[in-house]
């Protein structure tokens, strides 16, 4: 009888121990926890790189851009247009000017004077009637790059 006691004891030693090593699998792993000093020294210098970055940001030099074009308003603002910079819809104001004469204004060019219009190739005696008609109402002021690419089309389809 105390042979089985022994084997029983044996048995209930191993099926703890096993219980055991099987719980442990399912138990997340302890983490080391950073103490209180080391979050204030990693604080610190998170804050102390942030504040440098903030100075050096501090001292970039400002973007001198162009905000207001003193010709905006030969852009079709008014009755005199601007050949060079003018979109092509603008003529929509001017009868018989739109889309053919418009459409070889804007596409040659830049003109040192209204004048040279004249000179675009392929030109009738009618379209040359028709900017006649309307030379009162041009003018040819410096090229702008901010409106020149939007001479033909400028995206606006209504």
């Amino acid at each position: 009888m105390q042979e089985t006691l022994l084997a029983l004891e044996k048995m209930k030693l191993a099926i703890f121990a096993v219980l055991a090593s099987v719980a442990s699998a399912f138990v997340a792993p302890q983490v080391a926890r950073a103490s209180t000093t080391e979050l204030a020294a990693d604080r610190r210098e998170f804050l102390s790189a942030a504040a440098s970055a903030a100075g050096m940001a501090a001292f970039v030099p400002a973007a001198h851009a162009i905000r207001d074009y003193e010709n905006v308003k030969y852009l079709g603002g008014s009755n005199v247009v601007d050949i060079n910079n003018a979109n092509v819809r603008v003529y929509l104001k001017m009868p018989g000017m739109y889309p053919t004469v418009a459409g070889k204004i804007a596409s040659h060019g830049p003109y040192k004077t209204v004048g040279d219009v004249y000179n675009i190739p392929g030109l009738t005696g009618a379209e040359k009637d028709m900017i006649k008609k309307y030379e009162s109402r041009f003018t040819a002021q410096t090229p702008s790059a901010d409106y020149v690419i939007d001479r033909i089309n400028n995206g606006l389809y209504r």
